[in-house]
């Protein structure tokens, strides 16, 4: 894997989309806020299928994607909800259980999202899924995918309204990560089928 090319291909593509991908960004941070979170897995779920299209098919993101999968919503919800208690438990007891458990969280579900909106797995199966490319060979390529994309996010949070400009960058990265893990190559035209030829059809038999 290529971390200089993702991050080339990020960076071109955050640039050529960067009013609409601030405009979503806003948008979706605005609605995880007054829905006090509530609405933030499902319309996340719609952002990043919004930025898998985005590279994927050089189309502009729009606001009507985050809301684009709302039949995600009770799994997603729940998902999050548990994973937050975990990660809440973990942070009461002591600090450390709950970082493990949130990098846990990450490594092992980072590609579940897409996997569910673009591949249209269920929640058990996305969950499997993303696991199974995680461990893949070599599994330092993904750790790294996890510590840039984390690096990214946490980078961020530290700059005043830096998180408008990083999320999307970061979910770029994570999206082209996707891409070369599934084996799509982005940004390239597909080569046409060359159409053979139909054969001449047999002179009729003589009278």
């Amino acid at each position: 894997m290529d971390f200089k090319e993702l991050l080339e291909k990020s960076w071109k593509s955050f640039t050529a989309f960067l009013p609409a991908l601030l405009v979503n960004t806003l948008v979706l941070l605005v609605v995880s806020v007054f829905t006090l979170g509530i609405l933030a897995p499902v319309c996340t779920a719609g952002y990043i299928q919004s930025l898998l299209l985005a590279i994927r098919d050089d189309r502009k993101p729009e606001i009507g994607d985050l809301f684009s999968h709302m039949n995600l919503f009770l799994p997603l919800l729940g998902f999050f909800i548990v994973a937050g208690m975990v990660i809440f438990v973990g942070f009461l007891l002591l600090v450390l259980p709950g970082i493990i458990a949130a990098i846990a969280l990450y490594f092992f579900c980072l590609y579940m999202l897409p996997l569910m909106t673009d591949k249209g797995m269920g929640l058990i199966e996305a969950v499997k899924e993303s696991s199974r490319m995680a461990m893949e060979d070599p599994v330092v390529e993904h750790v790294a995918v996890v510590a840039i994309y984390i690096g990214i996010t946490a980078l961020g949070q530290v700059v005043p309204f830096g998180i408008v400009f990083a999320m999307p960058f970061a979910t770029l990265f994570l999206l082209y990560a996707f891409e070369e893990k599934c084996g799509v190559e982005t940004g390239k035209a597909q080569p046409e089928k060359r159409r053979e030829p139909e054969a001449a059809a047999p002179p009729p038999p003589p009278p």
